[in-house]
């Protein structure tokens, strides 16, 4: 597990240039975050890796294969619910055309990229990664 905490799941910000890719969540007042825009990522399984979790998490999310060796883990933090597992936050650069290779899965209900300024600003996004992603541009 290369010395990564035991984990409850992981999260990705895609940067594509000045843009991030993100998707809304389904709207079910059932699940967390209902109808808000995400990040890709999930919870793990058996004893993936936290770059095995999200590589996976993004090809069932949106089609496309990463190279687990492309994510950079960036933080671990607490996990949203306040108690259990932490949960790990990633990045990874993409380029512009992967973005033609997207092949949306069946969680959500639609995805589209954004500039991260607006993603940061919204109110429709999940807060705790908009402080992920904010802590990550301030370093």
């Amino acid at each position: 597990m290369n010395g990564e905490p035991d984990f409850h799941g992981a999260k990705v910000a895609f940067f594509i240039e000045d843009h991030i890719l993100v998707y809304r969540r389904d709207d079910k007042p059932d699940i967390p975050f209902p109808n808000l825009l995400d990040l890709p990522g999930g919870g793990r399984e058996n004893d993936e890796s936290g770059a095995q979790c999200v590589a996976r998490e993004t090809f069932e999310e949106f089609g496309i294969r990463i190279a687990v060796d492309q994510f950079e883990h960036v933080e671990t933090y607490p996990n949203w619910r306040g108690a259990g597992k932490v949960a790990l936050f990633f990045v990874c650069r993409l380029s512009p055309d992967m973005v033609d290779d997207i092949v949306f899965g069946d969680e959500g209900q639609h995805w589209q990229t954004m500039p991260v300024s607006a993603f940061l600003t919204s109110e429709e996004a999940v807060p705790h990664l908009q402080i992920r992603v904010r802590e990550y541009l301030k370093a």
